[in-house]
């Protein structure tokens, strides 16, 4: 499950999720593709977690499949 899978699993949408954790729109949709690593402070981790209603682990699990995602043809 990748990070846009587990956001829409959460029912939320992506200027919520800026919102909540003080960042832009496009960083967001930037993880989500895999252009980007999330850079986060250790607040926005855990907020990120609480959002998204899941584990460290399935977040980290999430943001590495988003990132293979972008690397595949």
């Amino acid at each position: 499950m990748n990070l846009r899978a587990l956001r829409k699993r959460a029912g939320l949408i992506i200027r919520n999720v800026a919102r909540e954790l003080k960042c832009s729109e496009s960083s967001i949709r930037n993880w989500e593709k895999g252009r980007t690593t999330p850079m986060m402070e250790v607040w926005q981790v855990f907020r990120l977690r609480d959002l998204y209603q899941c584990t460290e682990a399935e977040l980290v699990d999430a943001v590495n499949e988003s990132m293979l995602e972008e690397t595949q043809p």
